[in-house]
């Protein structure tokens, strides 16, 4: 094994070997998440074999061509990269948790003494040399199949269309074996956890709840974000402890994928279920968009609960039981088709009803939910009678009006804090409370984005691959590392990382939203009437109880 691995070091391309270490290094650096060994380890690993990869394809272009290249020396070369990308490697290893910490100074969380060197590096090289293991094997089906062809063709046209069967090939492995056999394990595995039902979370009594024996929603298919949507949050009396004023008990809608066989189904069930339990009657009615695995998160549905003194109904319908990033990989439209058909038959059965008795309608959803959310009313409908206004937090980078809304932001306005026009309709805020804009009125719809500039799943950016993003210019958010740098192609792969680890950071950063901050979203969306006093203390009291780790 040993002289199997000296072998293939020795056969390394020294131009590839050159930019592999220059990649690896500067995958070090840090960008939106901390990391820890483990997941920079693996970043750094496949960043180098990229910077590698990216080496080779310069040699062969410059061999193709027929530039003059070195003949002699080449052992020399390899042996100054290695020992120069070495000592370069252990500089900017020595730096990795000092850049971590940079990142983790913002955030308030304890700094690390360490990045693990020598456990990273490790990790590193395992993933880059299976990088090069797979790039040999790929090279080495191409020129099996453009030997055979070229005794029928010309050797450039056989290279051609060898190139094309060996990445068919390697492509029919990974998207048709690979890919579908973990679909297929992931698609089995959140199927059985929805279905789990713990024995924490009871089938609820009173008839007023969904999944009750009174219910027309059956609790066995509510899935079990369904169940704990239904069974959590604050009761009248929570309410009612807090503001020391009478409080209605909220109501919570949900109906899941197994309660109905499809999405029109499910959508009407839900409006039945709506009137059974006087949704209607409320003086304000939130149509939700769950994230992928149906999970609405409890920091913004509690606060709102609050705020309101419980005089409020809200109403999900579960598309998925997948996470966020595998249903919008599998299935893209399925939960913007849901969004829209709940929304259809709500705002329907609204509209019909006196302006002065229905509630206020609102949307809201969070990171694919908040995608669906803004999928779920073309505006165009709705003008003439629109709903009231939108709550969307951590908006995906995939969502078009987001994007577009973005990318017509005031000059002055930084990327990741966009003023939009006079904000008389759409406002964006984040840990600070933005939504006070000068000279500015609200008209009749509010639409509040909340958003955190440390949010990869908000502002990861594809063409980072060739580009600065647009927020990582100055000034930048108050929760980015000033050390953040941008590398071509680089800094698309450590954003990938971002996205991926997002969900992990403390609350308040990352993908993660705080309940304070939704509480100033709610404020300026629903324009509650409360003393700026009694603001302070219901974000005091939820500050709390996520410090204890009770969420409901």
């Amino acid at each position: 094994m040993r002289r199997l691995i000296f072998a293939l070091l020795r056969s390394l391309s020294v131009v590839g070997l050159a930019l592999g270490f220059a990649f690896f290094a500067a995958s070090l650096t840090p960008s939106l998440m901390p990391r820890s060994f483990v997941v920079q380890g693996v970043l750094s690993g496949i960043s180098a074999a990229v910077g590698y990869l990216v080496g080779v394809m310069l040699v062969w272009l410059w061999t193709y061509m027929e530039l003059p290249r070195p003949r002699a020396g080449l052992p020399v070369y390899r042996a100054v990269v290695l020992v120069v990308g070495i000592l370069v490697a252990i500089g900017f290893l020595w730096q990795a948790a000092g850049w971590q910490n940079s990142i983790r100074d913002l955030w308030h969380m304890e700094p690390v003494e360490t990045a693990d060197p020598f456990k990273l590096a490790g990790i590193a090289f395992l993933v880059f040399m299976v990088g090069v293991l797979i790039g040999r094997l790929f090279l080495f089906t191409w020129r099996w199949f453009s030997r055979r062809l070229a005794r029928y063709v010309p050797q450039r046209v056989s290279n051609v269309i060898g190139g094309v069967i060996a990445i068919a090939l390697f492509w029919s492995v990974v998207e048709g074996v690979l890919l579908r056999a973990g679909l297929h394990l992931a698609d089995s595995s959140f199927q059985k956890v929805d279905a789990l039902i713990e024995a924490d979370v009871p089938q609820p009594t009173a008839s007023g709840k969904t999944g009750s024996p009174a219910s027309l929603v059956a609790w066995n298919g509510l899935g079990r974000q369904g169940r704990h949507f239904v069974d959590s949050g604050p009761r009248a009396a929570d309410i009612e402890g807090f503001w020391n004023a009478e409080a209605k008990e909220p109501i919570r809608v949900y109906v899941g994928l197994n309660n109905a066989a499809t999405i029109e189904e499910r959508a009407k069930l839900a409006l039945e279920e709506m009137k059974r339990q006087g949704a209607f009657d409320r003086s304000l009615l939130v149509i939700i968009a769950p994230t992928g695995t149906g999970w609405v998160d409890p920091a913004a549905m509690d606060t709102l609960e609050y705020l309101q003194h419980g005089d409020v109904a809200s109403v999900a319908l579960q598309y998925s039981y997948l996470t966020s990033w595998l249903s919008l990989l599998v299935e893209p439209e399925y939960g913007a088709d849901s969004a829209k058909a709940l929304f259809r038959e709500v705002y329907g059965y609204w509209t019909k009803l006196p302006h002065d008795k229905r509630p206020k309608l609102y949307l809201h959803g969070l990171s694919l939910g908040s995608l669906n959310s803004q999928l779920s009313a073309d505006l165009f409908d709705i003008v003439a009678d629109p709903y009231q206004g939108a709550l969307w937090s951590g908006p995906p980078f995939e969502s078009e009006m987001w994007r577009n809304v973005t990318a017509g932001r005031d000059p002055g306005s930084p990327a990741w804090l966009p003023r939009f026009r006079d904000g008389s309709i759409i406002r964006f805020t984040d840990q600070t409370n933005a939504l006070d804009l000068p000279g500015a009125v609200w008209g009749p719809i509010r639409m509040v984005y909340l958003q955190y500039a440390s949010d990869a799943v908000t502002f990861f950016d594809p063409h980072s691959f060739y580009r600065e993003p647009d927020w990582m210019k100055a000034p930048r958010g108050p929760d980015v590392s000033p050390s953040f740098r941008w590398f071509p192609v680089l800094t698309m792969l450590q954003l990938l990382v971002d996205m991926a680890t997002a969900t992990t950071s403390p609350m308040g950063h990352g993908h993660v939203y705080a309940p304070e901050h939704y509480i100033d979203a709610w404020i300026a969306v629903t324009a509650p009437d409360i003393a700026p006093d009694r603001i302070d203390a219901l974000k005091r009291h939820f500050e709390k109880q996520a410090a204890s780790g009770d969420n409901d």
